[in-house]
């Protein structure tokens, strides 16, 4: 009995040995992770205000003193531009009649004299036969001034040897006086037709010479260009009746070598700008050019709404690349300004509005250091904020360090 007992408790033994085995691997399962569960340590996130350049790259950085500069005291303002009003006009006709043909268009540039468009005009007629009576009222007054010289003449003679009277005499002499006061009546009409066909008409000195030795009348009357220039304004087409009492010019012509800024200068500052001085301009339109001019007019009156006063420049413009109505901003120097702090323009870097440089933190290490900038000269720009004399910054290859902080 004992012995059947026995071996019933070995059978046993195997099963309880491999349950505390599996027992066991859970606990140390759980004990000792999974080595390829592990997360490795990351590493701390870089600093994109803070860059640490190697003695490989100093070759393309150049590190400046930031260094004091008188900047000059500049007012601003704005204005647009305009064209030259003391070298642009306008054409009207000087008389009524329909348009036969037009000869330039919006852009063409014309010279002084050149044809700009036809037009048949009862007026023109009229002038042209005015002209041609006070032609024949001349002839007739010649003839007759001729023919009482003979008489005076011939009876100055005669009454010498008593073959006429005194009388009749005196009357010659009268009839002489009288024809060379007609002469001169229709050689002054003849002037006057003249120079109406030549200054209100509008016909040149050899139109005038043509219809003198002719006497045939040309209905159609060319209308000239009174300018150099070009035509920037076209109000007339073929067969368009057009009126000498409309006000409303037909053409307009200007001289695009120079134009206007008209620029608008707040009243306080209006004091400090003389005639004569010098300004830079930029034009929105042309963000890349500086243009220079000379303020040539300062407005008489402050402007009651806005406070401010016209002042009116003049500037070069022999590459057309300034157009009327552009916006435009200017600089104008009214004094030399204090010693400021100032960098090289290229170790300015911008992002819109917002300026910023490089600033040696330490030898080797940089930092971003954010700024004001103010005025440019000579490729210095001025800084008001965030720097003093004696500062190190990069001024070479600024761009450069920019891009290797954002890597």
């Amino acid at each position: 009995m004992n012995d059947l007992k026995r071996t019933k408790i070995e059978r046993k033994r195997p099963f309880a040995v491999l349950c505390m085995a599996s027992i066991l691997s859970i606990l140390l399962a759980g004990c000792w992770p999974d080595a390829s569960a592990v997360t490795p340590p990351t590493a701390p996130p870089k600093d994109p205000n803070v860059v640490r350049v190697t003695t490989d790259n100093l070759h393309q950085i150049g590190i400046v003193n930031v260094e004091l500069v008188a900047f000059p005291n500049l007012k601003q303002a704005i204005g647009q531009i305009a064209f030259n009003e003391d070298a642009s006009t306008v054409v009207q006709t000087p008389f009524s009649g329909r348009v036969t043909r037009v000869l330039v268009k919006i852009g063409d540039d014309i010279k002084l004299g050149d044809p700009l468009f036809e037009i048949d005009s009862p007026e023109v007629v009229q002038a042209q036969t005015d002209l041609i009576a006070a032609l024949h009222g001349v002839d007739k007054a010649k003839s007759a001034l001729i023919a009482a010289q003979r008489q005076a003449e011939r009876a100055s003679r005669l009454i010498k040897d008593k073959a006429v009277s005194q009388r009749e005499a005196d009357q010659a002499l009268n009839d002489q006086a009288a024809a060379e006061s007609d002469f001169k009546t229709a050689e002054g009409t003849l002037t006057f037709a003249r120079n109406r066909l030549r200054v209100i008409i509008g016909r040149d000195q050899a139109e005038v010479d043509r219809l003198e030795n002719t006497r045939v009348v040309n209905p159609l009357i060319t209308i000239n260009s009174p300018i150099n220039g070009t035509i920037i304004g076209r109000k007339v087409g073929p067969g368009q009746y057009v009126r000498a009492d409309v006000a409303d010019p037909l053409y307009s012509i200007a001289d695009l070598t120079t134009m206007w800024l008209k620029a608008n200068v707040p009243e306080i500052d209006a004091p400090l700008i003389r005639v004569g001085q010098e300004i830079e301009v930029r034009v929105m339109a042309l963000p890349d050019r500086v243009f220079r001019a000379h303020v040539i007019a300062i407005g008489a009156a402050s402007d009651a709404s806005t406070r401010r006063v016209m002042v009116r420049s003049e500037i070069p413009n022999p590459d057309r690349a300034l157009k009327s109505e552009m916006f435009a901003s200017f600089k104008i120097l009214i004094g030399a300004g204090e010693p400021a702090p100032s960098v090289p323009s290229a170790a300015v870097i911008w992002e819109g509005e917002r300026a910023t440089v490089w600033s040696e933190r330490e030898p080797m290490l940089f930092e971003r250091r954010l700024v004001k900038a103010g005025l440019e000269q000579d490729g210095r720009t001025e800084i008001r904020e965030g720097l003093k004399a004696g500062d190190r910054i990069i001024g070479r290859g600024a761009i450069y360090v920019q891009n290797e902080s954002q890597q």
